[in-house]
């Protein structure tokens, strides 16, 4: 999670340096970052279908592949065309790592822990922002941006064979019919659990075991909601990173700042990912998912019509760094946490594909959006977008928005309470 994060940050300075060197335009780099986004809409929808039907490792490993070889050729692109299109490339397994990535950690670990466990993997995932704007800051001035995708090129092959040894979901195996295999899973987990002390006793929790519809069930009652929902977070998170904080070091560099400077300013507020994250990980399992993300999108939404007036110097790096860290609040709470809640194990997958799917057209198509804004109001304008979607998505969240702190995937996936049954092994997976 953190080398997908990392090569979905790069672009932000590699993007600054090609513009610079005249190997690209503003319409170019809107391309290059919109290519990514349909590649990752592609491979988000297809990781949700393949990994509700063949397992969550197999589509881990397929994604891993993907975005791995295209870095290594995205590094010897010889013009603008084919690094856009190796960018396409990487895109699907980008997209795919993803929805896998949080929604499989979230069915291994218990209810009682789950926004801690979900908001460490945040922490490290977006850890990745300031590595990547601190490695493009000594890597790209001194090699040059190809060095990028080769480090990430050769680090993802090294990460595809250690993660060979990754096991299957229990709850994904229990719920196609695969008991022993789950109980082999199970059995280790209890075996290393046991060595802390005492495990908790096991109660059953009923659980529907109804066969699973096609996707298009998540787009009717009683899903709809949740889906929308789902959707909305990965809509406004995809706005807030790659409308604004992936677009960071291009605004400055068109506002006079060079390329080294402008890297100096984006590494210093880039530490707002992980700390942000932090932050989440701290309140998700006290105050709640819910609370969480209508309070971090109302300070974001604050702090963005404020950065403009701030001028240059540490005004202007404190803000920024302020509102990047909310951001990132929002998304480890409701982007990384929430949205693989939303949905019971056989459709989680599939939702969770659904949201980052319409999060994905919505960030492809904003690229564009943002040039024309910026082009407009500059960089005000572009912050005022911003503001005004991050009230929308408090209020809506105020509104119909639910907590899912502290409860078993099964009690919160389970939507239709008319058909259930008791389930043994899945209650062990909860405890």
């Amino acid at each position: 999670m953190f080398l997908d994060a990392f090569d979905i940050y790069l672009a932000g300075g590699v993007l600054g340096a090609v513009l610079k060197e005249g190997w690209s335009t503003l319409e170019l780099n809107a391309t290059f970052v919109s290519a990514t986004f349909v590649g990752m809409t592609i491979g988000a929808w297809f990781a949700g279908i393949l990994g509700d039907r063949y397992g969550r490792r197999f589509t881990y490993q397929i994604n891993l592949a993907i975005f791995g070889l295209a870095s290594l050729v995205a590094a010897f692109a010889p013009n603008m065309t084919w690094l856009i299109a190796c960018r396409f490339v990487i895109g699907i397994g980008l997209g795919a790592e993803i929805v896998v990535g949080y929604a499989t950690l979230t069915e291994f670990v218990p209810a009682s822990s789950r926004g801690r466990w979900i908001g460490l993997l945040a922490v490290i995932t977006n850890f990745a922002l300031f590595a990547s704007s601190i490695i493009g800051l000594w890597v790209i001035p001194t090699f040059g941006w190809r060095y990028m995708f080769g480090i990430v090129g050769v680090l993802a092959m090294v990460i595809w064979v250690m993660r060979k040894s990754m096991p299957e979901s229990p709850r994904w195996l229990a719920e196609n019919g695969l008991t022993e295999e789950a109980e082999q899973v199970l059995r280790a987990i209890e075996t290393e659990a046991s060595k802390k002390g005492p495990l908790p006793p096991v109660t059953e929790i009923a659980r529907d075991t109804s066969p699973a519809g096609s996707v298009w069930k998540l787009f009717l009652p009683p899903f709809l909601s949740r889906t929308l929902l789902g959707c909305l977070l990965h809509v406004v998170v995809g706005f807030s990173l790659y409308g604004f904080i992936g677009w960071l070091p291009t605004f400055l560099i068109k506002g006079g700042h060079s390329v080294v400077s402008s890297l100096e300013f984006t590494t210093l507020m880039s530490l707002g990912g992980p700390i942000g994250s932090f932050i989440g990980l701290l309140l998700a399992d006290r105050i709640g998912r819910k609370a969480s993300i209508i309070g971090s999108s109302l300070v974001a939404a604050a702090l963005g019509f404020i950065y403009p007036f701030m001028g240059d110097g540490a005004g202007l790096i404190v803000v920024g760094f302020c509102l990047v860290s909310v951001i990132y609040v929002m998304l480890a709470t409701g982007f990384a946490m929430h949205v693989p809640e939303l949905f019971p194990t056989k459709y989680r997958l599939r939702g969770t594909a659904i949201s980052a799917t319409a999060g994905r057209i919505a960030t492809a198509i904003v690229q564009f959006v943002v040039v024309a804004i910026f082009a407009w109001k500059g960089l005000f304008g572009v912050l005022a977008t911003l503001a005004g979607i991050l009230v929308f998505q408090a209020v809506i969240f105020l509104i119909f928005g639910f907590e899912t702190k502290g409860r078993g995937l099964e009690d919160v996936g389970n939507v239709d309470a008319d058909d259930r049954v008791t389930a043994q092994t899945t209650a062990r997976v909860s405890a």
